[in-house]
């Protein structure tokens, strides 16, 4: 990770990753519910692929300024703490529902979103990215 990169940029960097993987991961979703019919369960899995390879691509290059380049290894970590975040996130959002039942599930929603957020830049600051 490059310590030189201006905290706005770092930060928002990480902020448009999550925007653009959310377009990312709706748009595949979309395409291929309409497209092609499939059921939005087995459409979810390649939408997620796709998001988190657009996340990765815009933190290693933005939020983390990575100054080597690309690897498979950097890709699958990336990837594992993403995996763990959707956990985290799913966790919580069942936590919270389960415990509040007239919860309006959106509220959930965000306050899974926002714990998984700190998950997941935690892991690709100090695993992920981290200074060698």
């Amino acid at each position: 990770m490059n310590t030189n990169i201006p905290p706005l940029r770092h930060y928002g960097g990480f902020v448009l990753a999550g925007i653009c993987a959310l377009t990312t991961d709706a748009a595949i979703l979309e395409l291929l519910r309409h497209g092609f019919g499939l059921n939005p369960l087995l459409a979810r899995v390649p939408s997620i692929g796709g998001a988190m390879v657009v996340s990765w691509l815009i933190n290693r290059t933005i939020t983390f300024a990575a100054a080597t380049p690309p690897t498979l290894k950097e890709f699958a970590k990336f990837a594992g703490v993403s995996w763990l975040s959707q956990a985290v996130n799913y966790s919580v959002y069942a936590i919270v529902l389960l415990a509040n039942p007239g919860l309006w599930p959106v509220l959930a929603l965000v306050a899974a979103s926002l714990v998984s957020m700190f998950v997941s830049y935690a892991g690709f600051r100090f695993g992920v990215f981290r200074s060698k």
